[in-house]
């Protein structure tokens, strides 16, 4: 379900990019900062894709063990390590687009995911922004535990030190288990509109239920 998913969601951002590229002119290198990305997720677009388009990604990673199997064969991909609730060594418009894929729920809490929104916004003309659904019963996080989401705090802790809900196996620790509890904070659509107002939103589905929403500005 997850790879059908991704493969639609591919075919959707590569009509985006072309279209976004044509907003700006169609003419010379197509820069695009992924906040959150790595290179594993650009080959599933298409490094092919990149050349024909001339197009450049650069990839920024809060975690650097994120960015340690960035090992690429191309010039189209770039890493770095960066907070991307705070890019001021980026000036305005430093690029084309911005590419955003399930990463604002794992920034932090609402100052933190606004932070990102204004980074996001201020960094590029295009933006493309992707996050699961919180109205969706199932959390992409942790999949073993159907409305694990919509549980109390403390009960999220609970099913974390007991059973494994998502990739992760249980921990007894406390303060490890917090950290998953922690770790994401799903957005509702209300949220989700305020934080890009001047996006186009719409949702992703499954069986008619919204899934995810994405966020597009040209």
């Amino acid at each position: 379900m997850s790879a059908h998913f991704r493969d639609a969601r591919n075919i959707d951002l590569r009509g985006f990019i072309e279209k976004a590229r044509l907003a700006r002119g169609g003419e010379g290198p197509f820069r695009i900062i992924d906040l959150g990305g790595t290179f594993a997720y650009w080959r599933q677009v298409g490094v092919e894709f990149l050349e024909r388009n001339d197009i450049v990604v650069t990839c920024v990673n809060h975690v650097e063990s994120e960015l340690a199997s960035n090992q690429s064969t191309t010039e189209r991909l770039n890493a770095e390590t960066g907070n991307a609730c705070d890019l001021a060594h980026y000036a305005d418009n430093s690029f084309d687009m911005v590419h955003s894929n399930s990463v604002i729920e794992h920034v932090g809490r609402f100052p933190e995911m606004a932070a990102f929104a204004r980074e996001v916004q201020r960094l590029a003309p295009s933006y493309y922004v992707q996050t699961p659904y919180a109205g969706f019963p199932l959390d992409p996080h942790s999949p073993r535990l159907p409305f694990y989401h919509w549980l109390p705090e403390s009960l999220r802790l609970k099913a974390q030190r007991r059973i494994k809900v998502g990739w992760s196996p249980p921990v007894k620790d406390v303060a490890h288990a917090m950290r998953h509890v922690d770790g994401v904070a799903l957005l509702e659509r209300t949220r989700f509109y305020y934080l890009f107002p001047d996006a186009t939103h719409r949702f992703e589905r499954l069986l008619l239920l919204p899934k995810s929403m994405i966020a597009e500005r040209l």
